[in-house]
């Protein structure tokens, strides 16, 4: 591949500086970043073409993360707010192998960290990326990224910035395309600190994106998964034949919920046998032989897998409650929670607040009657998964290693809504615990 010129290695000149209207309006529409830390806190910057708004000091840790001795650079795969689905798919696997491309060769020596870029207002429409921090400044990780963007060909073409320090200690992100073999830099702009915008930046995506509100949506994205996953047709195969707005037999259903290794699998079929109920799993057995396929791939992809599920169950459900009790092991909770603790990144302050439309039960599912959600403290559910030996999901371990993932996926769950969920301390004895859950499953039923 063939270079006009490298990139400068050396601060901006006056000589740019002077240029500084020229190179800000280049990069209209203005954009914002956010960059989660380590820590799990977020810093927000925006470029020069963009008001940085009620920032009363710059974010020191601006200049920590993307300013000299180090070098850094940002990667983001453009999505715009309209996108449709098939445009929302392909990005999404465009930046999961960038994902994979960035963990190898002289990117693991690098600081990977995750980039949201974003416009200001609420919109919809935030792009997914990286921000990599190189603590060599070395030649090869800079030609590296050069030829992985030469060598995305097909839209979407993931956007490639630099950033660096000029005299003056400011910030700026230069922007680079790679067009027929050459390297061209497309706009330029100081990076200033941004204030936090009152939803995280990604919220207004969920419904387009992973917390699907109907079934039709969770199915457009497999349809658009068909030609490159055989089993994606199997999937929607099955889904059309259930019925379209089923209703609930005359018996009680219930959905029971939980974190792995919380007791729920051991409490759903002691809870059946008493009841002499019918269990029920989410997904359903028609299409588990495949999840580990889809677990493989992006959260678009991966989160309507397990919205169609729930639709195949409701129509398992609606036959069964006919004739018997029936007991539902995770249901829509389960797909809505995990979903929105993986897009929303820092801590528990950045969810969806509380009644947010997120949180509401989709109109065309079958809603059980009951939800009841089984907890343990951290340390004793670490304890029974180290104690099962199974091999873990991605989900899973990331529960196991990230407490506040766990706890974002906790009070997910606590939000959800219409209907909500009746918290279960399972930490007491097997027998106990069934006592508990058998109670609430009655004075539910008298209650209808």
């Amino acid at each position: 591949m063939a270079f006009a010129r490298p990139l400068l290695r050396r601060p901006l000149s006056g000589q740019l500086l002077g240029r500084r209207g020229v190179c800000a309006g280049a990069m209209a529409p203005p954009r914002r970043f956010v960059l989660e830390l380590p820590d799990c806190t977020l810093a927000h910057f925006a470029l020069g073409a963009d008001d940085p708004g009620d920032v009363d000091a710059p974010d020191p840790r601006l200049a920590a993360l993307l300013g000299p001795p180090e070098r850094s650079y940002s990667l983001c795969v453009p999505v715009t707010p309209d996108a449709g689905c098939g445009a929302r798919v392909r990005a999404a696997r465009l930046h999961q192998r960038l994902l994979h491309q960035l963990r190898r060769g002289p990117f693991q020596r690098c600081q990977l960290l995750r980039l949201l870029c974003y416009c200001p207002g609420g919109q919809a429409g935030a792009q997914q990326g990286f921000l990599l921090r190189d603590p060599l400044d070395g030649p090869d990780t800079r030609q590296a990224l050069l030829e992985l963007l030469g060598a995305c060909q097909e839209a979407p073409r993931p956007h490639l910035g630099e950033f660096e320090a000029d005299p003056r200690g400011q910030l700026w992100q230069r922007l680079w395309e790679v067009q027929d073999g050459r390297r061209l830099q497309v706009a330029c702009a100081q990076v200033v600190p941004a204030p936090e915008p009152p939803l995280h930046p990604v919220v207004p995506d969920l419904p387009s994106s992973v917390v699907f509100p109907d079934r039709e949506a969770a199915r457009a994205v497999l349809e658009e998964c068909t030609s490159f996953i055989p089993e994606a047709r199997a999937v929607l195969d099955l889904v059309d034949q259930c019925p379209k707005q089923v209703q609930k037999g005359k018996f009680q259903v219930v959905a029971i919920e939980g974190l792995d290794a919380t007791g729920k699998t051991t409490v759903t079929q002691s809870v059946a046998d008493s009841l002499k109920a019918v269990l029920l799993k989410s997904p359903p057995s028609c299409i588990g032989q495949w999840r580990k396929i889809f677990d493989d791939e992006p959260t678009i992809i991966r989160r309507a897998f397990y919205s169609l599920g729930n639709y195949i169950v409701a129509s398992e459900i609606a036959k069964e409650s006919a004739k018997s009790p029936v007991i539902v092991d995770r249901y829509w909770h389960s797909t809505a929670t995990y979903a929105i603790a993986t897009e929303v990144s820092g801590g528990l302050q950045h969810l969806p607040p509380a009644h947010h439309p997120v949180y509401q039960w989709p109109e065309d599912l079958l809603k059980p009657d009951l939800i009841l959600l089984l907890t343990v403290s951290p340390e004793e559910r670490l304890q029974r998964l180290q104690g099962r030996g199974m091999e873990k999901t991605r989900e899973e371990a990331e529960l196991e290693a990230n407490s506040v993932f766990r706890q974002k996926v906790e009070m997910s769950y606590q939000r959800m809504e219409n209907p909500g969920c009746r918290v279960v301390d399972a930490s007491p004895c097997r027998e106990k615990v069934l006592q508990t859950v058998l109670s609430l499953i009655q004075n539910s039923f008298n209650e209808l």
